[in-house]
């Protein structure tokens, strides 16, 4: 059954044009290298919540947990770290559609 990888973060101040730079340029093909597919990115407009929030479609719970588990993902988070701050991971199953 296909589950849903939920990340959440705020982009660190004074740091958004990197950000976006290393979100286009690396952490979406290691994403895709590593077995998942992006499906949605969300911005927060207003209110407080987390400023991003994107979904990574898994086959199932168990690849989920695999790649997240991986040393390829642990680099890979910490480089986003160097960007992010508050960020948090979620694995949920697969629904269309918004999912918090």
């Amino acid at each position: 059954m296909p589950v849903k990888i939920l990340l959440t973060w705020d982009i660190r101040p004074e740091h958004e044009q990197e950000y976006f730079e290393f979100v286009i340029g690396e952490f979406i093909p290691v994403v895709q290298r590593l077995g998942l597919q992006p499906i949605e990115a969300w911005a927060t407009m207003y209110g407080n919540y987390p400023q991003i929030q994107v979904g990574l479609l898994a086959e199932d719970e168990k690849s989920a947990y695999r790649v997240l588990r991986s040393p390829e993902w642990a680099r890979l988070q910490e480089q986003l770290f160097n960007f992010v701050q508050n960020l948090a991971i979620k694995v949920v199953p697969a629904r269309t559609g918004f999912q918090f």
